[in-house]
């Protein structure tokens, strides 16, 4: 048989986790090309040859998706393996039928193939969709587990969105500084900074095999926290997904968060706060039909701004998680909710007001219509952001991203912080599986 050629179709994520697994050792098979997508300005970049070893000595190219046919015509691809996450079924088959129609093989690899092992007790938090509430979760867990004196590290999903990959290869975040030495993102900011307001270490980066050893290094518990609804990169001990009743039906419609929901230990029901008691119980059938095995645990996600007073009577600007708001494909986030709750006289369309490539956002994403998504994935993005802001005629601006934003946009006008925290509601509680935990592995 000749040598498989093979193309990653990823988004900066899974698919140098999976070539770094399965091929970069592998001389029966040669990965060709990375394509590119969901992130913008991700394409045109180089994955380096220090990052892919001997077999790759001028390292792999990043192409775009949209020039899957051609790719594959011009390469002679054998095998076109999928390795990025949140897109609805039919999408994946989507690919799958330009795959099969160009002549490749359409592949998807399991766990078995790309799971790390630690030696340390693993949890990982997984979800359904972009935007459950993985992170919020995960903060639960580590305050729980550190109350016990335990040291818990965090190892988020990676986000490797600089021009220089080689760079992010181990990401150590302990303190503010170091994310403008890694010179993170908006988004990136947005998944390690609640940590490091907590005193907990984050690793990510691109190669989760250099991660992890280093990481256990100082770790009793390892505490993966997902990204988009992509399975984890490391074998859980305690395998946590959460479902969002919000968007009841998504759980069975994505990829890969199906497989989530049937691979669960436990499923999570977040946000019952918000959501409706049918919903609620649509989600608690759909589980015992797909996942009989799991335990359930219903929880509140929390909203909460710190100067509540300065919302009521007035103009509000909503600012939200961006990738929660894009191919998250949610209308609103937790901003609209505290404008609701707290009495904002009108939440303010931003759409009329968007500037550069923000009308872009809105264009592809025409769902979203009561909140900014906080986007800032190159330079020029964020001052597109701070202009659509100081375009926008509103009295407050509530900022529900996860980072304080001030620190990187001047406001013209108020602000107020919305947070938000998981609180466990009826039993069985989150703690107590995690106490459950603790003891099975003899961690006390």
């Amino acid at each position: 048989m000749r040598q498989q050629r093979v193309l990653l179709l990823g988004a900066a994520g899974r698919d140098f986790h999976n070539f770094n697994q399965v091929y970069r050792e592998n001389t029966e098979a040669k990965v060709v090309a990375f394509t590119a997508t969901q992130i913008p300005n991700i394409e045109k970049r180089h994955y380096p040859a220090e990052l892919a070893g001997p077999l790759y000595p001028e390292g792999i190219p990043i192409l775009e998706e949209s020039k899957l046919e051609q790719i594959i015509a011009e390469q002679d691809i054998t095998d076109v393996v999928f390795s990025y996450s949140d897109v609805p079924h039919r999408e994946v088959m989507h690919l799958a039928s330009r795959s099969l129609a160009a002549g490749a093989n359409f592949v998807l690899l399991g766990l078995d193939a790309t799971l790390l092992t630690s030696s340390r007790p693993v949890i990982g938090v997984l979800g359904t969709r972009t935007g459950v509430g993985k992170s919020q979760v995960s903060r639960f867990i580590a305050r729980e587990l550190r109350e016990q004196g335990l040291s818990v590290i965090v190892l988020r999903h990676p986000m490797p969105y600089s021009q220089d990959l080689r760079m992010q290869r181990v990401e150590r975040f302990a303190n503010m500084e170091d994310l403008e030495h890694f010179e993170c993102t908006i988004e990136e900011r947005e998944e390690y900074e609640p940590y490091i307001e907590l005193g907990l270490v984050v690793y990510a980066g691109v190669d989760y095999g250099a991660i992890l050893k280093q990481a256990e290094q100082e770790a009793d518990i390892i505490l993966w926290d997902g990204g988009n609804n992509d399975l984890p990169f490391v074998k859980p001990d305690l395998w946590i997904t959460v479902a969002d009743p919000l968007r009841q039906g998504h759980e069975l419609s994505y990829h890969p968060g199906e497989a989530n929901l049937r691979a669960a230990d436990v499923v999570l029901i977040n946000k019952a706060n918000t959501a409706t008691p049918d919903s609620i119980a649509a989600l608690q059938q759909t589980i015992a039909l797909h996942n009989p095995n799991a335990q359930t645990v219903v929880a509140n996600s929390a909203v909460f701004a710190e100067s509540p007073e300065a919302i009521r009577g007035k103009r509000v600007l909503c600012i939200d998680d961006g990738p929660t708001l894009t191919h998250g494909e949610m209308g609103y986030g937790a901003g609209y909710v505290a404008a609701q709750r707290y009495g904002a006289a009108e939440v303010l369309d931003p759409r009329p007001f968007a500037q550069g490539s923000l009308r872009d956002v809105f264009a592809k994403h025409s769902h979203i219509q009561n909140t900014l998504p906080a986007m800032g994935y190159f330079p020029e993005q964020l001052e597109d952001l701070a202009a659509t802001i100081r375009n926008t005629p509103c009295d407050v601006v509530l900022v529900a991203t996860p980072i304080d934003l001030a620190q990187l946009i001047d406001f013209p006008q108020e602000h107020v912080r919305v947070r938000y925290n998981l609180e466990d509601r009826d039993p069985p509680y989150l703690a107590e599986f995690l106490q459950r935990f603790v003891e099975q592995h003899q961690l006390k």
